[in-house]
């Protein structure tokens, strides 16, 4: 077993094809990887007994919109047997696919649905790549840095048509009119029984 998370595999993953560069963040291996390469790239770090990747415990987006290819397809990778890590990383941008690695670990599927729903990452050969955490009417990707903070909609019952409707978000303010005291004040006038109790009474003289 490895003493430290990913420490022994680091040089064996820089000689597989399709990865561009390896590094060390935190403890953990990183590899950066082709987009086209990753499916044949995530067969042999399961099956090759070297890495012996049993489980990809997650797959996630990260959004740089200042980049071409805005989108980090983040796959973190666990060797129960070897007790080692890895996280592989591509790039791509809201058009180009990512090969789905659904038929090297089922669970994939899961994380890659919730990508797209999250971030609108295309993933080609996923067979049923619907969202998962947003509604069904649901708009846009929330979690892409130009995404509103108040979304596009709205949702609420509407009495009149006894259904759930979807509205344009609206930002309405009803006017208030605070007449109460605030807590210090009430506090003041609710434990100091005289004037000269107060904490803003004017010291008496000595």
């Amino acid at each position: 077993m490895a003493d430290f998370p990913g420490t022994d595999i680091s040089e064996a993953v820089g000689t597989l094809a399709g990865v561009r560069a390896v590094r060390t963040d935190k403890g953990e291996v990183v590899a950066d990887a082709d987009r086209d390469a990753v499916l044949a790239l995530m067969t042999t770090l399961r099956d090759d007994p070297r890495f012996a990747f049993e489980q990809v415990m997650d797959i996630c987006g990260v959004d740089w919109p200042e980049r071409a290819e805005r989108f980090d397809v983040v796959y973190n990778l666990l060797s129960v047997s070897l007790n080692q890590r890895l996280r592989v990383i591509v790039t791509t941008d809201e058009t180009t696919p990512v090969p789905s690695v659904h038929t090297v670990w089922p669970v994939a599927t899961w994380w890659e649905r919730e990508a797209w729903d999250l971030f609108g990452i295309v993933f080609s050969g996923q067979p049923d790549l619907r969202r998962i955490l947003t509604d069904y009417g649901f708009e846009g990707h929330p979690l892409r840095k130009d995404f509103p903070l108040t979304g596009y909609v709205e949702v609420r019952y509407d009495e009149d048509r006894k259904a759930v409707v979807y509205e344009p978000v609206r930002l309405t303010q009803d006017f208030r009119s605070f007449d109460f005291l605030s807590p210090w004040e009430a506090l003041t006038t609710s434990i100091f029984p005289s004037p000269s109790m107060s904490p803003t009474a004017t010291p008496a003289p000595l």
